[in-house]
């Protein structure tokens, strides 16, 4: 009986086992992703936190103490009403993520249905809802916001359902075109050939193809989601006084910009940041998921 022969140690590389890399383990050398990990980090940290402290009371007006400087009892100073700038941002960072949250929750949850029941039956199901699609798109969340403030007046919630009714047809779309692609393939043919209905093939085989998809499109929607919160707020359609917010914020400095141009610069940064950590954070996850682009990482 021959006894096995080890491998020499000068054997090729390729055929020497390779250690297997770990979704954090990649995620961790990616710049864009970590960047944008932290800076929204940051933005779900502030809002947290808001809830069990802030500096001073959001909602206490002092016009005794309007308009001071930085100091160590107000470390950004204080608005126009003597509110102190830090409350406020970490106040306005929680009604922001609020809406996002929620108005993505909305676009998803009818988005990714109406794009997969598109997909799978075809014909004049796929028609209607994509000329519904079209038609709903039609309208931007500002338009959308400025008829339900006509109707039931302005406010959170009607900053959230603009923002979510005008997210649908975005997703219906991405939805479809990608679960199309997964219906082409061989799986899914044998998948239909052994006897699996449309519903179940959709639930097994389609949408976990296009889970990832879907991931990364919500963090840049929820980017875009806190942009249209902060113009509807801004335009005194969404989040309604003494409710701070970021768009509020930015309503409010627009009379003193001569006077103390950085009540502006403030909430203006809050949300650059917010909206270039989720970017980043979509585009490392982008990378991540992308199984064409994981090897390269």
């Amino acid at each position: 009986m021959s006894a096995q022969l080890s491998p020499p140690v000068d054997a090729p590389i390729a055929t020497r086992p390779l250690p297997v890399r770990t979704f954090w383990s990649r995620a961790l050398r990616h710049r864009s992703f970590v960047l944008g990990g932290l800076l929204s980090l940051l933005v779900v940290a502030s809002a947290l936190l808001s809830l069990v402290w802030t500096p001073w009371s959001p909602y206490e007006i002092d016009i005794a103490a309007k308009l001071r400087p930085p100091s160590a009892a107000h470390w950004l100073g204080t608005d126009s009403f003597g509110r102190d700038i830090v409350s406020l941002l970490l106040a306005g960072a929680r009604s922001t993520i609020l809406v996002g949250i929620i108005a993505v929750s909305i676009g998803l949850s009818f988005g990714v249905c109406l794009g997969l029941i598109a997909s799978a039956k075809r014909g004049w199901t796929e028609e209607i809802i994509m000329r519904f699609s079209d038609f709903t798109f039609a309208f931007p969340a500002v338009l959308s916001a400025i008829m339900l403030a006509a109707v039931a007046g302005p406010g959170m919630v009607t900053s959230i359902i603009a923002i979510g009714i005008f997210q649908i047809p975005t997703l219906t779309r991405l939805t479809r075109g990608s679960a199309n692609a997964i219906w082409a393939r061989e799986f899914v043919l044998a998948a239909r050939a052994s006897g699996k209905g449309a519903f179940r093939i959709t639930i097994e085989h389609v949408l976990p193809n296009i889970l990832s998809i879907l991931i990364v499109q919500a963090t840049i929607q929820f980017a875009l989601a806190i942009l249209a919160e902060a113009a509807l707020s801004y335009l005194g359609l969404g989040t309604q006084p003494p409710q701070p917010s970021w768009g509020r914020m930015l309503n409010d400095a627009q009379t003193m910009l001569f006077q103390s141009p950085m009540l502006a610069v403030y909430p203006g940064a809050a949300i650059a940041i917010a909206v270039l950590g989720l970017n980043l954070l979509g585009d490392g996850l982008r990378d991540l998921l992308d199984p064409r682009l994981a090897g390269e990482r």
